[in-house]
């Protein structure tokens, strides 16, 4: 086991390299002097365009301009985002704490509606439930989540005006903090209210992710839904739930204990998925929503040609991709004892 997990934890370093080279190879499809742009700190900088150009080797071949980048990247430095302002190793710091909430928060019903949906219209297959779920998980994928944003946006927040639509917090609780701030432990905003007790911002905060929260959950559970239905229907179609129907176990132990658990292996691989998906799902909500999160600032970096951005942003993703991936195929183990790696 340990010796697998050392496997794929060096084989990290290979899969960064080819996502951040790609990334730089695509980025020279955009002109030099565009580039430049984002590698000036301030506006004086801007009338000097040709020395940035030389100064950052843009007008060299990709694999200089790939080199000096790996070159600062090897010691730390991740270059200056000017989208943001900052440098970009702060960057992350400062907003992936609240990419992290959104998609904790989406996670959990994610897999708990996912899983169950996707069992109770296997078990009552064919059947009305089974149609119910179904068209839920078609309209899941059909939906555009940019369209099922703005239709939320406009029900909730336009018309009905029950929930916030923009943020992670209301003027009046960014005030607050800012006379009577608190204390940081884990720097997601719902969990440092409780642990400090701050009722209010706890709240405040949960209101503000319930939007983001649901265009993500109802995109993201169509594939869930169905590949767990598919997984389920095979597992009680098999010879052994057939014999333990035989001997007269009770249905509820049949889908519970045999049928569900035979089933997880593949679900475990589509949660997997689906938190991919939720990394990627994450830049439009939060771009709709302007929840202030890691991915937001990604999508403007992109726009503005900030590379050191997008790079930054890229490394940290396929940093989570390949864990969680990771964490998955450990979790077969457990799900099922047969399965061993060495």
């Amino acid at each position: 086991m340990l010796t697998y997990v050392a496997r794929r934890l060096l084989a990290l370093p290979l899969i960064l390299l080819a996502v951040t080279f790609l990334i730089v190879l695509v980025m020279q499809l955009i002109p030099p002097e565009q580039r430049a742009a984002a590698y000036a700190v301030n506006l004086e900088q801007l009338s000097r365009v040709p020395e940035i150009i030389r100064a950052n080797h843009l007008d060299g071949s990709v694999f200089v301009q790939y080199g000096l980048w790996l070159k600062e990247a090897a010691v730390g430095n991740l270059g200056f985002s000017r989208t943001s302002g900052l440098p970009v190793l702060e960057t992350l710091r400062t907003y992936f704490p609240a990419t992290l909430e959104l998609a904790l928060f989406a996670l959990v019903p994610l897999v708990a509606l996912g899983v169950w949906l996707g069992g109770h219209a296997a078990v009552h297959r064919n059947r009305a439930p089974d149609t119910v779920i179904r068209v839920f998980a078609v309209l899941g994928y059909s939906i555009p989540s940019f369209v099922l944003g703005v239709w939320l946006l406009v029900i909730f927040y336009g018309a009905l005006g029950v929930l916030p639509g923009n943020g992670n917090q209301s003027n009046d609780i960014s005030l607050q903090l800012a006379t009577d701030p608190m204390r940081r432990y884990t720097h997601l905003l719902t969990v440092d209210a409780l642990l400090n007790g701050r009722l209010t911002v706890f709240w405040d905060a949960l209101l503000h992710l319930v939007l983001p929260v649901l265009t993500l959950l109802v995109v993201s559970s169509a594939g869930l839904i169905k590949g767990t239905r598919a997984s389920m229907i095979e597992a009680l179609g098999s010879d052994y739930i057939r014999t333990a129907r035989a001997k007269g176990v009770a249905e509820r132990q049949v889908i519970g204990r045999h049928a569900r658990r035979n089933a997880l292996l593949t679900v475990t691989t589509l949660v997997a998925l689906s938190v991919s998906g939720l990394l990627q799902g994450a830049v439009l909500a939060e771009t709709l929503f302007g929840y202030p999160g890691v991915a937001g600032w990604a999508a403007r970096a992109a726009a503005q040609g900030d590379l050191p951005g997008v790079l930054g942003f890229a490394l940290l993703t396929a940093t989570v991709v390949v864990l969680v991936n990771l964490l998955a195929d450990l979790t077969y183990t457990l799900v099922d004892p047969r399965v061993r790696y060495t």
